[in-house]
């Protein structure tokens, strides 16, 4: 059997040892420099030769996506029987449509260049987690198969541990109401969700909220948390309408700048869970923040949808 061999780009390398041990995979090495203009060397260190080969990494920056995309053209070239990208966070979220003629869709076409590298013998794949829209699988072209994970075992047991089994399930606006819908189902308890109005690309106002809060817990689930302010909008929408706690639950903690300074500071929420999908959640685990890990989730996707199981 030709065990998958498992790579990561520098900044998920903090994931690549659970993976591995979850999955019972072999660890690859890569060997990494920079020079003293900038530039990045990189050497897989050892064959690829009629491996199956999976490289695990994010598009969180301009960097980490050019990474993946070096590292994973260079292993077709060395003779990788098959490749597979496992991406826990694929950015682009601000600009995944066009709303205005002449707008560039850097999903689209960050997912055009991932789908632009060489065909690996038995095929390439790309695994994407818990997407902000459902549709950007549907971005990536010719050879190149994407799949879409969902992270709802790990929301779960989060929105369990925190609220037991008498909780409403709310979200920031009515955007994400059928998915929190569908969560909330699963789990045998009331969705909630906020009716909004955006004044500006920073300020929105909440108009009502969907159902009765009053004396509940409330915990919110959005699957990013970026600067916090729509977030923290509807927690004291659900404050006001008589929620006796607050607390956060998202799939990808990004948390720029002082977002969670100020998230902290306001003093709203009980907890604030994530994952290890992005690596700035691993920096800023501890206190009001839980970090979940998604390894053995991934680790099992890939055994399911395996490569000898396709061949």
């Amino acid at each position: 059997m030709n065990r998958p061999l498992v790579f990561s780009t520098r900044a998920y390398g903090y994931m690549l040892a659970d993976l591995c041990q979850a999955g019972g995979y072999e660890q690859g090495t890569i060997e990494t420099a920079t020079f003293p203009d900038g530039e990045t060397y990189q050497r897989i260190d050892g064959s690829v030769d009629g491996r199956d080969v999976v490289i695990l990494g994010g598009t969180v920056s301009e960097v980490d996506t050019l990474e993946i995309y070096d590292l994973a053209g260079t292993m077709v070239e060395e003779g990788a029987r098959s490749l597979t990208l496992v991406v826990p966070y694929f950015g682009y979220s601000t600009m995944e449509r066009a709303t205005h003629p002449g707008e560039v869709v850097t999903a689209k076409s960050r997912a055009r260049l991932l789908s632009s590298l060489p065909t690996a013998r038995f095929g390439n794949r790309i695994v994407l987690f818990d997407l902000h829209t459902e549709g950007i699988p549907y971005y990536f072209e010719g050879t190149m198969r994407a799949f879409h994970l969902y992270g709802k075992p790990v929301i779960q047991d989060a929105a369990r541990a925190i609220g037991g089994t008498d909780f409403v399930l709310a979200c920031t606006d009515a955007g994400r109401a059928k998915w929190v819908e569908s969560l909330a189902n699963d789990l045998g308890v009331t969705a909630s969700f906020v009716f909004k109005r955006r004044l500006s690309g920073e300020r929105t106002e909440i108009l009502a909220v969907s159902a009765q809060v009053q004396g509940k817990r409330v915990i919110i689930y959005d699957d990013m948390i970026r600067t916090g302010s729509s977030l923290m909008n509807a927690a004291r929408a659900y404050m006001e309408a008589g929620a006796t706690s607050i607390a956060a639950i998202t799939t990808h903690g990004l948390f720029p700048r002082d977002a969670l300074a100020k998230l902290s500071s306001s003093g709203l929420f009980s907890h604030i869970v994530c994952t290890d999908s992005h690596p700035r959640a691993r920096l800023l685990s501890g206190g009001l923040v839980t970090v979940r890990p998604i390894a053995g989730l991934l680790a099992a996707f890939l055994a399911e949808h395996s490569i000898s199981s396709e061949t």
